[in-house]
């Protein structure tokens, strides 16, 4: 029940993760055209994530404006930007099947005479490494122009400048250790679920099995 509940917690956290704006703040800056347009005039920090950005439109008086970018794939912000979105989107895609399986294993453990324990926990292995290659690259792209735009003249290749690492990127890197985390309780469900015990409680009809 632990490793089913942690294999949906991370699928959910990557994909949140993955599509957010924040995975960097741009240095402070004030906007003055929002004065007396009904917005706070104070300063504020725009967020740049993998395809869409968040910004401050004063003059319309409408606040922060999140949205995409990017509107292709051939857009996005730089070379290294792209193939760690491909990573961390085939990482995230792999969890989220996972997560589904797991479901599933709440009322049979084998596929073809495999252990479904050992088949996710392998997939989340896999997933792990996806997105640990991902993340990997995402800093090598902070020397775009996207990125200056957001961090200053001295952004470069894995020094974000007056930049600061949003929430995004750390529930990035906390969802792929929780993801070797899974891979590793996965082993221990497979062991928990072929006890003695747990074969009498299936044989005598029952699905959800506790063990104390």
């Amino acid at each position: 029940m632990l490793w089913t509940l942690l294999s949906i917690v991370v699928a959910f956290a990557e994909l949140i993760a993955f599509m957010s704006p924040d995975w960097l703040l741009g240095y402070p800056r004030s906007d003055a055209s929002a004065s007396g347009a009904g917005v706070d005039s104070g300063e504020y920090r725009p967020s740049l994530g993998l395809y869409s950005r968040c910004l401050r439109i004063g003059s319309r008086g409408v606040g922060v404006s999140c949205g995409p970018y990017a509107g292709t794939f051939g857009e996005v912000a730089s070379g290294f930007w792209q193939a760690a979105m491909l990573f961390l989107a085939a990482g995230t895609l792999v969890l989220g099947g996972v997560a589904c399986i797991s479901i599933f294993s709440l009322c049979f453990q084998s596929i073809l005479k495999k252990s479904l324990f050992n088949i996710c926990g392998l997939l989340q292995a896999i997933a792990g490494l996806l997105l640990m290659v991902g993340l990997m690259l995402y800093p090598a792209g902070w020397g775009s122009e996207k990125v200056i735009q957001y961090c200053g003249t001295n952004a470069l290749p894995f020094r974000p400048a007056m930049c600061s690492l949003g929430w995004a990127f750390y529930a990035a890197i906390g969802g792929t250790l929780a993801s070797f985390l899974c891979a590793v309780l996965s082993a221990q469900a497979e062991i928990a679920t072929s006890s003695d015990k747990v074969q009498e409680e299936i044989e005598e009809g029952k699905s959800l099995i506790c063990l104390l």
